[in-house]
Order: C-alpha cells, then sequence, then structure tokens
C-alpha cells in the first residue's frame, strides 16, 4: 500500500513497536493488545473480495467481510445468519429472499442497505474475476445480473437461480468470499474509468467486518485493526498483524521467543520439539483442503492413461503420511475431503514400483521420460515434491523441480503452461459442488474458455464427467446426491490426471497466553477477532 509511512504504522503499535515488529527483531513480548501471526502467505495477491481466491487472502477477507451468512464453524453444515438476519426459497426453489438486519454499519461509517448488497453481487459477476463462478454458475451473467439481483426494499435482497438447485448448495455459495459485501457508497467514491473501484480495491478496504485492513504490503504484512462499527461483538484485541515468514525453522524460533503469538506453518518436527514447552500450546482443525498433483494432459506424455494411473503408483504415501504429514494431515486419495456430504475415504493406491513400470511400457515409455514440476517452495510441499521425485526416478521417471513463491508458481498454472504442480485446493464453500466443480467438471476445455477450474488448468476435457457433477448440483434429496458423489470420485480416482495425496490438518502453535484460537474448516473462517489475551 502506499500510506507505509511511520506516522501509519504508529497508528497501529506505536512507531517502534511497528518497526521492531517488520525488522523481526526480539521483543520482551507483542503488545498486550495486537496480535502477531507468522505465517507464509506469498499468495496473496489482491484484497478485492471479487478477484481474491487464494488461501492465505481467504481467511484476511473471512475477518474484515461480512457476507449474508456464514456457516457455523463447530457445526460446517449448519447456516447462521450474518449481515441477513433471515431468508426464504420460494416454492419453485428459484428465487431466494434474503432480509437483512437493521442497523449495520461499514467502517466507513455507511449504514449497510440492499443497494450495497445487490451492488456486491453484481459487481463480482461484472468483473467476472477469477471466483465469480461461484455466482455465474446459476445462470448470472453481465447482461442479466441486474435483474436477478435486485434490492426490492431497503433491507430485502432477492436472488434468482436460471434452476432450481439444491437450496443447501445456492445458500453455501452465498458464505463464500466473492459474496462479501462492500460499502457501495466508498467504492464507487473511487471508481476510475467504469472500473467499479477495482484497481483501488487491490490494496484498500472497503467492509463492515468486525476487522478492517489497514494496510498490506505483499510478502511482507497485512495488518488489521478493530472495527468499532461492527454490528456484534466487537474484537477484543485492538490489532492482529500478520508478519510473512516463510521458513517453519524461523517461525518456531519467533514463536518461542515470544516474538509471535502464533505460528501457522510449523513442520511436525517443530511441533513434536515444542510440546515440552510449557509456554507454546498447540490447535489443529481437520480442513475442507486436499493436497494433490496434478499432471497436464497439454504433455503427451502425462496425457496417456497409463502414465496418470502409473503417477498414482509413485507416491509412498506411507511414508508421506508417517513424516512430511504427520500430525499436519492425513492420507486422503479422493477430491472430496472428509467432513462434505458423500466424501469417500476409499484408499486404492500405494507404492508399487513394478506395477507403474509395467504401465509405463504400456503406454510405450519403457525407459520412463522427462518433466517439471512446478512447487511452491514452503513445507511440506516442497518435501512432498522430493519424495515423489526420488520414487518416480525408480521407474524412470525424471522430475526437474521448477521452485517458486505462491504468485510464481499459481500464475503459470492458472496460465496452464506447466507440466505437473503440486499445491492444494480449499473448499470455497461448505458443500461437496465446491470441490466436484474444479476437480470433475470442464465445460469448455478450449484455451479462452470462461470457466477455468482445475479440470481446465490441467487440460482435461471430460464432457460426461462434468454432466455427472452438473446433475448432482441439481438433485435435492441428500441421500441420491451422496450416492452420485461417491460414484464421481470413483470414476475420479482411476482415470484423472490428479494424484491426490492428503487432506490437511491444520496445526497452529501459539503462546499460552491467547485463548479461543480455533482453525476453520475453511480458509475464510479462522476468526481472528474472536482471539484473545491474558
Amino acid at each position: 500500500m502506499k500510506h507505509s509511512t511511520i506516522r501509519g504504522a504508529a497508528r497501529l503499535v506505536g512507531a517502534a513497536a511497528f518497526a521492531t515488529l517488520l525488522a523481526g527483531s526480539a521483543l520482551a513480548a507483542t503488545p498486550k493488545d495486537t496480535l502477531v501471526v507468522v505465517w507464509a502467505f506469498d499468495d496473496t495477491i489482491t484484497m478485492d473480495p471479487a478477484e481474491s481466491f487464494e488461501i492465505s487472502a481467504g481467511e484476511f477477507m473471512g475477518n474484515s467481510y461480512d457476507r449474508l451468512l456464514r456457516y457455523d464453524v463447530n457445526d460446517p453444515s449448519k447456516l447462521i445468519p450474518d449481515l441477513a438476519k433471515s431468508w426464504t426459497v420460494s416454492p419453485d426453489g428459484k428465487t431466494f429472499t434474503f432480509e437483512l438486519r437493521d442497523g449495520a454499519k461499514f467502517a466507513s461509517g455507511n449504514p449497510v442497505t440492499s443497494e450495497d448488497v445487490a451492488f456486491s453481487l453484481q459487481r463480482a459477476v461484472i468483473l467476472d474475476k477469477t471466483p465469480a463462478f461461484i455466482l455465474t454458475q446459476f445462470g448470472l451473467t453481465k447482461d442479466n445480473v441486474k435483474d436477478k439481483v435486485k434490492a426490492t426494499g431497503p433491507l430485502t435482497v432477492t436472488l434468482e437461480t436460471d434452476k432450481s438447485y439444491a437450496p443447501s448448495f445456492v445458500l453455501n455459495c452465498m458464505t463464500a468470499n466473492v459474496a462479501a459485501i462492500l460499502d457501495k457508497k466508498l467504492v464507487m467514491s473511487k471508481e476510475q474509468n467504469g472500473d467499479l473501484g477495482y484497481a483501488w480495491l487491490k490494496t484498500n478496504y472497503a467492509g463492515s467486518g468486525p476487522l478492517k485492513i489497514r494496510e498490506w504490503r505483499a510478502n511482507e504484512i497485512l495488518a488489521m485493526e478493530r472495527n468499532d462499527n461492527y454490528y456484534g461483538e466487537k474484537s477484543k484485541l485492538a490489532r492482529v498483524i500478520y508478519r510473512h515468514v516463510k521458513e517453519a525453522a524461523t517461525q518456531r524460533l519467533l514463536l518461542e521467543k515470544g516474538d509471535a503469538d502464533i505460528a501457522r506453518n510449523l513442520t511436525p518436527q517443530d511441533l513434536d520439539a515444542l510440546k515440552a514447552n510449557k509456554d507454546i500450546k498447540e490447535t489443529g482443525t481437520p480442513k475442507g483442503t486436499v493436497y494433490y498433483i496434478s499432471l497436464n494432459q497439454k504433455n503427451p506424455n502425462l496425457a496417456k492413461p497409463e502414465v496418470r494411473e502409473a503417477m498414482k503408483w509413485l507416491v509412498d504415501y506411507d511414508a508421506i503420511g508417517d513424516t512430511l504429514i504427520k500430525n499436519i494431515g492425513i492420507v486422503h486419495q479422493n477430491f472430496l475431503p472428509v467432513g462434505l456430504l458423500g466424501a469417500s475415504t476409499e484408499k486404492p493406491f500405494k507404492l508399487d514400483v513394478d506395477k507403474a513400470k509395467g504401465l509405463l511400457a504400456k503406454a510405450g515409455l519403457p525407459n520412463g521420460f522427462k518433466v517439471t514440476m512446478d512447487v511452491r517452495t514452503v513445507q511440506p510441499v516442497q518435501g512432498i515434491a522430493e519424495a515423489v521425485q526420488q520414487t518416480a526416478k525408480r521407474a524412470g521417471i525424471d522430475i526437474e523441480i521448477i521452485p517458486g513463491d505462491g504468485k510464481q508458481t499459481l500464475t503459470k498454472y492458472r496460465a496452464r503452461t506447466h507440466d505437473m504442480y503440486i499445491g492444494q485446493w480449499g473448499a470455497d464453500y461448505w458443500d461437496p459442488h465446491t470441490n466436484a466443480d474444479t476437480f470433475a467438471r470442464n465445460p469448455d476445455n478450449s484455451d479462452d474458455a470462461k470457466s477455468k477450474p482445475l479440470a481446465w488448468r490441467n487440460a482435461w476435457a471430460i464432457p460426461e464427467l462434468t454432466k455427472k457433477a452438473d446433475a448432482a448440483a441439481l438433485e435435492r434429496d441428500t441421500e441420491k446426491r451422496k450416492g452420485m458423489y461417491e460414484e464421481m470420485q470413483a470414476e475420479f480416482r482411476q482415470t484423472s490426471p490428479f494424484v491426490l495425496i492428503y487432506q490437511m490438518n491444520e496445526v497452529a502453535g501459539y503462546r499460552a497466553n491467547v485463548e479461543n484460537l480455533k482453525i476453520g474448516p475453511t480458509s475464510d473462517a479462522t476468526y481472528m477477532f474472536k482471539v484473545t489475551k491474558q
């Protein structure tokens, strides 16, 4: 951000303390009213909810922006009111009406109205950035969105869908970051050349959430402070400061010294070592996040069905489970994480080099081949990539690892110019379609496709599987819908260019004086505004 002067810093924590925090120098302790979190968030690209689609940015949005509803972090299958105090669905299942709570205000002091809600959803569709599909999948387009999403009263908003979807599916999508509610008056005052405030909001804030974003400097700092205009219970902390620290060992050291209150990327070895420290505690939550290796089908070798299967037999899942992801994940070979409707726990693959060699010979590649893998240089991703590099070599597949930070690897991946890629996918909302839509659905495999899910990124053309995913989204009978997802996962395991490795159990280490820290099931549900310090 432009306003990163000492004067701005002084408003956050006091100039001296702020400068010390940024420099990483030792502090006797973090300020009592300030929470300092060390985390690798080099994937963050923007502060605009209509564009933000990265894991770490999801957490920033979840703490700073309200939406119509949220899910209960203790039971994600339950929806709870946020800016909407109530909602109804028409008998034909196509019109959703939301009644807003009265008296809510944005951080600017402007009142939250139905016009703000309609504007926010319309803007996301019109800008049509990466996460817009969460809304456009309901038939919303640039041309019709102002007719389909309307303020029908000062505190009433209606949303009209093109088909009668499972109501829980539509409502869960309203909890996603792309459905965050913006301060229309503030955003439009910053508009340039009809951009709906897009240029300004990349590095600024226009929300009503419990914390407001004060400053973001890429790969360095994200600072938030209490929003005293928040409609609900106010944050006990005056501010939350995230420091970008990539190395787990450095995070552990800062936590042990008291320079940080919470560390987010600790390795299994760090966590084991910290167990003896009475000043440090741990908390963890199984996440709606899966880690995988994907194979770009534009590469002629990787496009061979036998090669896709061979790669699944060239991962030492047990060794990875016992070492690299010990305490922070469980081996999982399906695109739906456990916890979502229909998630499978089948694990048919294990390390079998001979089987892989047989498949490679059948593919006409008995001597293997050379290929590259783009890898974000954080753990455990880097360690897993190196482990797979070693086991694949035993079958003759020579993998060259291309390291990069989160933005570099993601940008290349989204342009589908990679060979292999190792990464993670976190659920955007708590419904199985969130993952089916990206792993098992690709309505248009052309380079200029409008929808660009993970299947598209890997050039995997799947018209029949896409039809099955579409049908499951429309099924209103829960048991039937569950069976449809189980069937899709079975097909996916056998044929997909995705090697699913594990489901994340996100663990954080924190100082003993920190209370009420709970890692959320999705990236936008780790609520730092609920944390307190003694």
